[in-house]
């Protein structure tokens, strides 16, 4: 599962080698703390996903990764099964939001809030 790191002035969401290969991407993604507008969490994250596929892989319901695209611009998701996730909403930068399944949600949430010293969620 992506590892998410929480930093003072942005976040890093850490692909495994698998996602990184299933998305099609041979980055990580760095999203700036500013550019984050609202962060929402789900136990539906299907729902939350809109447009087509342009890169990555999907399986239904189980698995998917990659970059969907929609009218208004691009997502990034990394959802796994029926597990809980958290929405980014990001005003700039590569994509408009991001869709990633975690089981630390609450602890994301909270740390994005506080502004909280660097740590790790998974």
């Amino acid at each position: 599962m992506a590892q998410l790191r929480v930093h003072p002035d942005r976040i890093e969401v850490h692909l495994t080698p698998a996602e990184k290969s299933l998305s099609l991407r041979s980055a990580d993604i760095v999203v700036q703390r500013d550019d984050i507008r609202s962060a929402t969490i789900t136990d539906d994250p299907w729902v939350w996903i809109r447009g087509i596929r342009t890169r990555g892989s999907v399986v239904p319901l189980v698995v998917a990764v990659g970059a969907w695209k929609y009218h208004g611009g691009l997502d990034f998701v990394v959802v796994k099964g029926k597990r809980q996730a958290v929405v980014l909403e990001l005003a700039a930068g590569e994509f408009a939001r991001l869709i990633l399944s975690t089981n630390h949600a609450a602890t994301l949430i909270d740390r994005l809030k506080l502004g909280e010293t660097p740590g790790d969620a998974e």
